[in-house]
């Protein structure tokens, strides 16, 4: 063996068949979530998708609604708004959800699904509930009215994604990212940080 072969990283083991089952699975469900929406995509829609039988489908999630959960594991990852200036916090969380609709189909499945079906409508709950809840405790002026104002932009922010990126509103589509971010910038800062009308 030459010391250059020696050297070299092990090559990583194939993955096993049942990852790459799992993973289509998966990949499959996220596109029909998003297009038909959680009440009218079906296992047996999902599993020929994926190129296999309705039965793996059961065996690897249980049922639909653990099917979705697992298709739809959200992540906003927020960035660290502890670095960016107080009255900036506004334009710093529309930009942020901006980019995560526009590069991340699973939302807009949530979206589409959390406004008919239960355990949609729980994802986004959680979704907020853990990441805007925190950042509307860090900035607004009351603590006590934390859980308001992070509904006000919560409303806000959903009522751009369902507008721009499920209902697909022309006028809404037409906005430049930077067009968004100024415009709804400074409703969700006067949101966050506005004194108690």
């Amino acid at each position: 063996m030459t010391a250059s072969t020696e050297n070299q990283p092990a090559a990583p083991p194939p993955p096993r068949r049942s990852d790459a089952t799992r993973t289509a699975i998966l990949a499959a469900a996220r596109e029909r979530f998003a297009s038909d929406g959680y009440e009218r995509a079906t296992i047996r829609a999902i599993a020929r998708d994926a190129r296999i039988d309705p039965s793996m489908v059961m065996r690897y999630f249980g049922s639909k609604e653990g099917l979705f959960a697992a298709a739809v594991a959200l992540d906003p990852r927020l960035p660290d708004l502890a670095r960016v200036p107080r009255d900036e916090v506004g334009r710093a969380l529309v930009d942020h959800f901006l980019g995560l609709w526009e590069e991340n189909e699973q939302l807009t499945a949530v979206l589409r699904v959390g406004a008919t079906n239960e355990a949609g409508a729980e994802r986004m709950r959680r979704v907020f509930q853990e990441q805007l809840l925190p950042v509307a405790r860090q900035v607004c002026p009351d603590p006590e009215q934390a859980p308001a104002r992070a509904a006000l932009c919560a409303a806000q922010l959903l009522g751009l994604a369902l507008t721009r990126f499920v209902l697909r509103l022309p006028p809404a589509r037409a906005l430049a990212r930077e067009e968004l971010v100024a415009w709804l910038g400074p409703t969700v800062q006067r949101y966050l940080t506005a004194p108690n009308p």
